[in-house]
Formats: structure tokens, sequence, C-alpha cells
């Protein structure tokens, strides 16, 4: 009979937790990082990173431009600067072309483009194509011939600098045929089916008309995961606390779904709502996870899906984020700190003391329902956005328990999950997920095979990586890697996932 077993700590990395006799025993092992400095360009980040097959190479988006990097050694193979078009936010590779997201270099209320490019040869292809403005994440459908963006559509930030749009834009996604180099821009409008779910936004811009205060409109689109048969896709809608499903075939959304909140106050779903606790003398720190009468936006980022006995789920990162709407009076969020209005409007002065520090959604929240940003967790939903499974405090806990946990942050979103990566090996789904607000950059890892019931296998601690940003995980040469870019150390570091055993399955 077997028995459970513990995946493997491998060069320094803390990867601990009990698995199930039927998971598959795998360790993480770094096998290289690269840091982006050496490149040296001014202003190359760390964001983005995709894998070409044919290349073997990996290419990370960074802004002014997209570092090539060998699979193998980790070495720079090119530098291709695009900043001449605009800032690069995400890259996306199929069958030899990689596109590249590029917002407007003058004003990132315009539309922005897709710039593509042969992998092996890096030549550009064609002129860029106009899409929706800010586009800000990109993705193949599995023919490798639609390209699907989710056009973000941000206001610029305050003060608008002279010259720069006041405009809000609408928020999109544009499908585009690589071959055809045709374009369908698809707005996020308030006539899509389950719209009066999302959360409202101030209204602001030069298209705030209404009288209204409020509207549900813009919503921002965040990231984009299309099904395996390339029919459909799902995009987070993250500040809205929202999913939009599209019919690709159609070129249509078929209606939005609200995301709901979770409850802070139910087992397991404690939080640390406060960054100035005293210290716990058993621990030496002041974090202490409990229940508390607060409520959160699961707010998604990225987003990944795939299928189980021929149905589709929905990973989510439930980051949290609130939305720079451009106006005068400042973002919709709030830090309820002490001497604050809104501190004294939606925490009572005989309310608990450790509630004034949490930052809150001044939108939502009433003084009898106080709402936070992010659920500090990830979860899985249905094709149809209802929640199957969610890991409560799990992330918070595990990033406590191994000394990474950035108490700066309780107040705020916790380790605040956002990137999402799904591979399948051995005949199981496995999930990793980057905490972008842990002391070094910590990847969590699930076995996801069953939907309802994932298994949570441990986390990685990345030595001089911090705040992961983008993953890719892969498969090469016959064997499985994951990919990670870390905006704040800008490095990416490439991780393979290796049987415990040492044999090549």
């Amino acid at each position: 009979m077997l028995t459970p077993t513990r995946l493997a700590a491998v060069a320094a990395l803390a990867f601990a937790a009990a698995l199930p006799a039927q998971a598959a025993d795998f360790a993480l092992q770094r096998v290289w990082q690269y840091a982006h400095a050496a490149t040296g360009v001014p202003g190359q980040k760390a964001e983005i990173v995709a894998h070409d097959a044919r290349s073997d190479t990996l290419w990370v988006a960074g802004v002014v431009g997209v570092d090539v990097l060998d699979r193998a050694s980790g070495q720079l193979v090119a530098h291709l600067d695009v900043s001449h078009l605009g800032a690069v936010n995400s890259v996306a590779i199929a069958r030899g072309v990689a596109a590249l997201a590029v917002e407007n270099g003058q004003d990132r209320t315009l539309p922005g483009s897709v710039v593509l490019f042969d992998t092996r040869t890096r030549a550009q292809l064609g002129h860029p194509i106009p899409v929706g403005p800010l586009p800000d994440m990109l993705t193949f459908a599995p023919d490798g011939r639609t390209l699907l963006v989710a056009n973000e559509g941000t206001p610029n930030p305050r003060p608008t600098p002279a010259g720069l749009s006041a405009e809000d834009p609408v928020g999109s996604v544009s499908i585009v045929d690589i071959v055809e180099r045709s374009v369908t821009t698809l707005p996020i409008t308030a006539d899509i089916p389950g719209h009066d779910q999302l959360r409202l936004f101030p209204a602001t811009g030069t298209r705030a008309t209404q009288p209204a205060s409020y509207s549900a409109y813009d919503p921002e689109p965040e990231y984009i995961t299309v099904d395996a048969s390339g029919r459909r896709a799902w995009v987070t809608l993250q500040e809205a606390n929202g999913l939009a499903l599209l019919d690709i075939q159609a070129r249509r959304f078929v209606k939005i779904v609200g995301l709901g909140e979770k409850d802070f106050s139910l087992p397991g779903n404690g939080i640390d709502p406060n960054d100035r606790d005293p210290a716990d003398p058993a621990t030496n720190n002041g974090v202490f996870l409990r229940p508390v009468p607060v409520f959160g936006l699961y707010q998604p980022d990225s987003i990944a899906s795939y299928r189980v006995r021929g149905r589709s789920y929905l990973v989510m990162a439930n980051e949290g984020d609130a939305r720079d709407n451009g106006s005068a009076d400042g973002e919709d969020e709030r830090r309820g700190s002490a001497g604050s209005s809104d501190a004294a409007r939606l925490v009572p002065s005989t309310g608990p003391a450790e509630l004034f520090r949490l930052t809150y959604d001044n939108v939502t929240s009433t003084p009898q329902h106080l709402v936070a940003f992010g659920a500090r967790s990830i979860s899985i939903r249905d094709a149809d956005g209802r929640l199957v499974w969610d890991s409560g405090s799990l992330l918070d806990a595990e990033a406590i328990r191994l000394g990474v946990y950035d108490d700066g942050r309780s107040d705020n979103k916790g380790v605040e999950p956002e990137g999402v990566a799904l591979l399948e090996v051995d005949g199981r789904t496995l999930a990793f997920v980057g905490l972008e607000r842990t002391k070094k950059a910590a990847i969590a890892a699930f076995d996801v095979s069953e939907p309802t019931a994932p298994v949570y296998l441990g986390m990685v601690l990345g030595e001089g990586d911090v705040s992961p940003e983008g993953l890719h995980a892969f498969h090469a040469r016959g064997r499985h890697y994951l990919a990670v870019a870390h905006e704040s150390s800008d490095t990416t570091t490439l991780y393979e996932i290796a049987p415990k055993d040492g044999r090549r399955r």
C-alpha cells in the first residue's frame, strides 16, 4: 500500500507538505537565474515570460523591450527594443510567432498595438496591429492563429501631465486573426447580461455624464484564458470583481458574473488586518491570523483553465485591486487609518482597534458591512463562475510559517496572489501561484486534479528573487519546467519540475 509522501526540498527551496498516495512525487529544482540588469538596457524589467518551443528560448517582456534567453543555459540571446512604439506589457508565443502587447507610447488612453516577431529570426512580422487602449495581456487560442488581447483601458494617473488625455477609455477585448490581420474589438458594455452584478465605480472621466454618482462602467479586463476547444474564453474584470464569458466564434460576450465576497469571519478564512500588532512573545512577531468581521472582494488577477471529466474549471489568483479612477478625489480605496475620514465613517470609535488599519473599499463598505480588497487566496470556479473551492487563509499561514510574510502588508491585501500557471505532469494537473508581497519570492504549488479537493504541495522560496509577476509552465525536451519573471528584483528564474527519484518520466 502506498503511503503519503513529502515533496523534496531541493537547493534550499522550502517545499514541504504531505502528499496523498495518488499524487506524483516531484521536486522543484532551480536551473538558473538571470538578472536583467546584465542586459545593459536602462529601464529593462522582468514582468511576463513565455517559452518558444521552436527555438527553445524564453521571451521576457520588460517594459522597454524583450529579453530573449536561452532555455538551457539562461544566457541572453538577444534584446529586442520596441520602446519607440511604447511600453511592452506582455508576450505570448504560438507556432513560432511571438506577440507583444504594446501600449501607446504617447498616451496610454489611445489605442495600443500588437507587434509580431518570428521567434527564430527575431525579425518583426509586418506592421503593428492596432487594438484597444492599454493592451495589458494577450494569449493565443489553441489554433495558434487567433490572438486575444485584454485592453485594460485605464485612464492616465493624476495629476494628468500637460497634453495627456483625461479620457477614461472603454475596457475591451480584441480578437486578432494574425494571418488575415483582421481585428474585432469588443467593449465591456452595460448591455452584457449580468453587468448589474459588478462592483460599482465612481463616475469619472469625460464619459462620466450620467447624473448618478456611481456607475458599473468602465470595467477593465485584466487577464484571459481560453478553453481547449478554442471556442470560448474567460476574462477577469479585476477591479469590478467580475468574470466575463466570451464566445470567440460568435465574437460576443455571453454574460458577466459577479464573483461575490469572501467572509473573513468564518473558520479557516482568518486574516491579519493590522500591520501594527504588538509582538507575540512566543513567536517574536506581530502577525496574528484571526477571524474578523470583514468581507473581501475576490478580484482575481490571473486566471488559467483546465478540463476534468469533460468539464472546464478556472483557477484564479485573488490578488485584489482598487481602480485608479483618474478623478480629483483620488482612488476608490482608502486606508482606514486612525484620523482619516473614512475610518471615522466606517469603523465606529467603539469598534475593534485592529480594524482601523485595514484598507477598505469606500465604494462598497458601510459601517455594518466592511469590505476589503482581495481574498488572499486562490480559488477554483466552474465554467459559469460558480465557486468550487478556495484556499482560505492557507497562503498567508504558510508564508508566516516559512518566515517570509511581510507584516507591513497585513493592513492591505496580505501576500497578494497574482500569477498562476498550470501544467499536466504524469496525468496530474499542477497549479503554481506567485505571491507578490512576501519578503522573498514565494511560489505555492497545488495538485488541482480534483477541482473540489485540491492538495497543497508546498511553497518554493526564491533566493535573490522578489515579487513574482509572470509564471509560465511548459514542457521542453521531455522535461517539465516553470519559468518565473520577478518585477521587483528584475530577475527571471527557471525551475525544473523533476521526480524525486531522479528518473525522467
